[in-house]
Formats: C-alpha cells, sequence, structure tokens
C-alpha cells in the first residue's frame, strides 16, 4: 500500500521524490535520487536494489523507458514490482507487475510521475501529478509535497499510512532535502511540518558544505 512521485524542476535542474506507505521507513526503500541523472521508484513487494540499478541504467545514458524495460528484464520477480522513472531530459516511465493488487495506478505530466498500488481509487495518481504541477514557480520540494498531500485528499490508500518521505538533489552529490516521518498516525501531515521547519535552513546547510568559513549558527 504505497503512493509516490519523482519529478523535476526544470528551472533548477533539481530531482527528487515523494512517497508514503502502510509500513515503517519509506525513504529506506522506495526513491533513488541522484543529480543531474534522474530518480527511481520501486515499490508493492520491493525490492530495494532496484533503485541503485535503475540510477545506474540513467547514469549510463539510458531514457527512463529504456531503464524500467532493463530493470523488468533484469528481475525474475516483475510481476510483484512496480516501477517508475523520470530521465534527466525529464521523460517518464512505469510499470506494474501483473500481481500488483489492485487499485494500482500511474499519471504523467511534465517532468513528473506518480504511481501507486492498493489504493481507495486509482484516480489518486491523477491527483498527485494535478498538484505537483499546479504551481511549478514553487521549491521542487514544496511541489512534491503538494503532490502527495493531494493523493490523500484524493483517497489516498485502502488503509492507513504510516510513514513518509521526501528527498531532493541539486547540482551536488548530497541531499539539499532528506526528511522522513516513521511510525507516525499522521506521517503526511508530519512531513509537511517537517518540510516547513526545514525550508529556510536549506541553502544555509549547502553553505556549511561548500562555505564553511561563511556558515551561520544554526
Amino acid at each position: 500500500m504505497t503512493f509516490s512521485l519523482i519529478g523535476r524542476c526544470a528551472r533548477t535542474g533539481q530531482f527528487g521524490a515523494a512517497a508514503t506507505t502502510s509500513s515503517l521507513a519509506v525513504g529506506a526503500r522506495v526513491h533513488a535520487v541522484a543529480p543531474g541523472i534522474g530518480a527511481v521508484l520501486t515499490q508493492h513487494r520491493t525490492d530495494p536494489r532496484l533503485g541503485p540499478r535503475g540510477i545506474g541504467l540513467l547514469r549510463s545514458g539510458c531514457s527512463a523507458s529504456e531503464t524500467v524495460a532493463a530493470l523488468v528484464a533484469s528481475t525474475p520477480d516483475h510481476g510483484w514490482r512496480q516501477l517508475a522513472a523520470i530521465d534527466a531530459a525529464g521523460r517518464t516511465a512505469h510499470f506494474h507487475g501483473a500481481r500488483v493488487k489492485p487499485e494500482h495506478g500511474a499519471a504523467h505530466g511534465t517532468d513528473v510521475v506518480a504511481i501507486g498500488n492498493i489504493l481507495s481509487s486509482a484516480q489518486v495518481p491523477d491527483a498527485m501529478v494535478k498538484g505537483f504541477l499546479a504551481n511549478p514557480e514553487l521549491p521542487l520540494a514544496e511541489r512534491l509535497v503538494r503532490g502527495l498531500e493531494a493523493g490523500e485528499a484524493a483517497g489516498g490508500e485502502h488503509g492507513d499510512v504510516r510513514s513518509a518521505s521526501l528527498l531532493v538533489f541539486g547540482a551536488h552529490d548530497f541531499a539539499l532535502v532528506d526528511l522522513r516521518a516513521d511510525g507516525h498516525a499522521r506521517p503526511i501531515p508530519a512531513l509537511r511540518a517537517l518540510w516547513e521547519e526545514y525550508a529556510p535552513l536549506v541553502d544555509a546547510y549547502v553553505v556549511r558544505v561548500l562555505n564553511p568559513d561563511d556558515a551561520i549558527a544554526l
């Protein structure tokens, strides 16, 4: 029982992901993101090895659709897998295995793809994409959280979620944002609160890495 999305900001070149599920630690298993390369989702009966494998394929020059096809071909258990990818150009692709439980669905938009399984409605991914696309001038992390919130507002999972995560990379090989709400009765609002607290600090943490002499106390 998972719904998630990956997206790109054409303005900044950032890539990111947001996800929620009925079990703990969704952020440890479902998404993989690489700066300037793209992002991959792997869920349902999740195989977390497929995320880094997909990033390697994207890095080698594969498109999103080629990456998803290669991931499907690489695992004999693809019937249980639900996958999605976005590449450096913002192209997207997804895959639903034959054993992925309904309701499941996917939706694509400019620089975004959303997928979900065991949903209350197959329309949840469409709502996530619309939420992401509604305000393209906003920071990517904010747009991803809004996509997750829109999915929940559209019915979300067929059951309660317990964890949520947000991961964004910019131009550097460290995450700009890596936030997780685990074991929470309402993890998406908890993730929203974490992001709103962290958002004013993003640039300051980048300064700490690149120009520590100029860093301010946090």
